[in-house]
């Protein structure tokens, strides 16, 4: 069984009754998630005794590494019924801690041929691996370099094209100076809806077409009158971003025995999986299993199941019941 959970309160169909409701942060998010998970297994009860396993993609891995850490905490100190049933966590393409994950952006430019030797070499130089803070006048000089070669890259999939979202501020402009939506706009490009789709991306308008439509709200069970226009990704929400790190909330999960699946999309430049790589070597961990070609879901980008479903299915399910990967 799977639960999905549109977190914060404000985004997907999830809304507050109070003002104060929308207001958020990351441990804001995490607490209510650990009331919302308790109160939701209370209603049903015959779940009590599955096994829990928490994920998400991207910034979840802020949340669901914290989740999951206040999870245990609520089980072994607090006591509060119902315990919830932890068994592990996943992450995918997860944002972690800055210092990791922006250094990784840099070594997997380079090493995918989008920066020269010398330009890598100097920012390495002069940054000594701190990009996100850079100590000196030529760091910062390398870095704006780095970001001149790359600014026409696709970042969730770097061999895939750059294309302008459609709902983005510029189009929508443009769009209501001709008395019209951005969406009729891209209408009139083809024949009909079903025009074709020359970047993944305008696949994703689908998404607010459908999500707006009252018949599939009804459907969903959408309560009426909680929900004004749906978004994708809602930037007016009031959110503060008050988590840094979560390595080290990584390294204390481990240590209380909880297993953990991280992957990464082999062509996502946003949080590659270099990064990723770096900030699970500096936890220090035993290896059981020397290294080996692992399953690969070759080709995904930001996030890997969005770009290989059927692969990242089937590794799920391997995970989860025990088989070797």
């Amino acid at each position: 069984n799977i639960i999905f959970i549109d977190s914060p309160v404000g985004s997907g169909f999830s809304y507050g009754t109070l003002e104060e409701g929308f207001i958020s942060s990351d441990t804001t998010a995490v607490k209510r998630l650990v009331v919302f998970l308790k109160k939701w297994l209370r209603g049903h009860p015959q779940f009590l005794s599955n096994s829990l396993y928490v994920g998400g993609e991207s910034y979840c891995g802020m949340i669901i590494p914290t989740l999951a850490l206040e999870i245990h905490i609520s089980n072994k100190e607090s006591g509060e019924e119902p315990l919830l049933n932890l068994k592990g966590y996943f992450a995918g393409n997860p944002v972690t801690d800055d210092r990791f994950d922006t250094a990784g952006k840099v070594q997997f430019f380079h090493g995918m041929g989008l920066l020269s030797d010398e330009l890598y070499e100097f920012a390495m130089e002069n940054c000594g691996g701190n990009y996100s803070d850079p100590p000196n006048v030529l760091c910062a000089e390398s870095i704006q370099a780095i970001a001149d070669c790359t600014k026409d890259i696709n970042l969730s999939h770097i061999l895939e094209p750059k294309c302008e979202a459609i709902w983005s501020p510029r189009i929508q402009q443009a769009a209501a100076r001709n008395g019209t939506s951005g969406l009729t706009v891209q209408y009139s490009a083809g024949d009909d809806l079903l025009f074709p789709f020359k970047c993944r991306s305008d696949a994703q308008q689908l998404s607010y077409i459908w999500a707006n439509d009252e018949g599939v709200r009804e459907s969903l069970g959408v309560r009426k009158g909680t929900k004004g226009e749906w978004k994708r990704c809602d930037r007016d929400l009031p959110y503060a971003r008050d988590i840094t790190s979560t390595v080290e909330i990584h390294s204390r999960l481990r240590r209380q025995g909880y297993p953990a699946l991280i992957y990464s999309g082999d062509h996502d430049s946003k949080f590659p999986f270099v990064g990723t790589q770096a900030w699970i070597r500096s936890l220090n961990l035993s290896i059981t299993d020397d290294w080996r070609p692992w399953p690969s879901c070759w080709g995904a980008g930001h996030t890997a199941p969005e770009y290989k479903p059927k692969e990242c299915l089937e590794m799920f399910a391997r995970w989860l019941s025990g088989d070797p990967l």
